[in-house]
């Protein structure tokens, strides 16, 4: 598939789409090809519904992670091959809402504290003191720390657009500790890879590095790193921040995005009570007289 991959890749690029975009598209593609044990240009659309079936019914995929598997296909096929798509063959999955997992700031606590090493801590540290995204976290460089404006500088995220977000005093301590510590300067990367300085860190290590931390510290909760983005927002809303200001530190383009969070603040929907509290009923036991 090596002809076809470049095909691919050219035309992502011409369209100036992100690496994350790029990355998770041939991923989908290959992973299509593999299925079949044949070149994608010689698939068609009976495939792609078998394929899409097999996504749900044995993979067990999320209806988010197959839209974006069809989304990829339907690229490769329209932009790259040039061929026609029908929508109507091939619909995308009708996506389930369901509210993110949200750790209490005492659970957010211990899972920074269980992290393995002290890079594995501030890594999870930047997660929750910026809620960036992760493939956001691993391209993050030194000159991105801004500790004169007390921001850090978000290049490039997700549609080509840059943001600046917060600076916590104490994430800036704990980043100047590790780079004397380590000798950073010999990387421009915040987070460079044990393996080669001049490359970031990878995003799976991210992940494994926040599992794994979720397991020690015994939280029964699904941690993965996107869940430090939603305490970020949700634990600010819960202390009063504009929902507005948060949506421009979560880069979200709709303010509907952003509104889940109202949702989640659990400190503000106990505040709220029901309307049960106000009625002037018999407090009396059922049966009794």
């Amino acid at each position: 598939m090596t002809h076809l991959r470049k095909l691919l890749l050219e035309e992502l690029q011409r369209r100036n789409y992100s690496h994350e975009t790029i990355r998770s598209y041939v991923h989908a593609v290959e992973d299509f090809a593999r299925r079949f044990n044949c070149p994608p240009d010689r698939l068609g659309p009976q495939h792609i519904r078998q394929y899409q079936a097999e996504l749900f019914q044995k993979r067990k995929l999320s209806s988010g992670t197959v839209g974006i598997r069809l989304a990829a296909l339907r690229f490769f096929y329209t932009k790259t091959l040039r061929r026609n798509w029908s929508i109507a063959d091939t619909p995308y999955p009708k996506r389930t809402h369901r509210l993110p997992t949200i750790l209490s700031q005492e659970e957010v606590a211990q899972l920074i504290d269980a992290g393995r090493t002290p890079c594995e801590r501030i890594l999870l540290m930047t997660l929750y003191a910026t809620g960036v995204r992760r493939s956001e976290l691993t391209h993050l460089k030194i000159s991105d720390i801004d500790s004169q404006r007390m921001v850090v500088h978000i290049r490039d995220g997700k549609g080509r657009k840059d943001r600046d977000v917060m600076l916590s005093p104490k994430l800036l301590t704990a980043l100047r500790t590790d780079w004397r510590f380590y000798h950073r300067q010999s990387s421009t990367w915040l987070f460079p890879s044990n393996y080669r300085k001049d490359r970031p860190i990878d995003t799976k290590t991210v992940w494994h590095a926040c599992q794994k931390a979720a397991q020690r510290a015994g939280l029964q909760k699904r941690v993965h790193p996107h869940t430090l983005r939603h305490c970020f927002a949700t634990h600010l809303y819960e202390a009063g921040t504009d929902l507005r200001a948060i949506q421009v530190l979560l880069g979200h383009e709709d303010l509907k995005d952003t509104l889940i969070y109202v949702h989640l603040a659990i400190q503000r929907l106990n505040a709220t009570a029901s309307p049960l509290d106000s009625l002037s009923i018999n407090d009396k036991p059922i049966g009794e007289k």
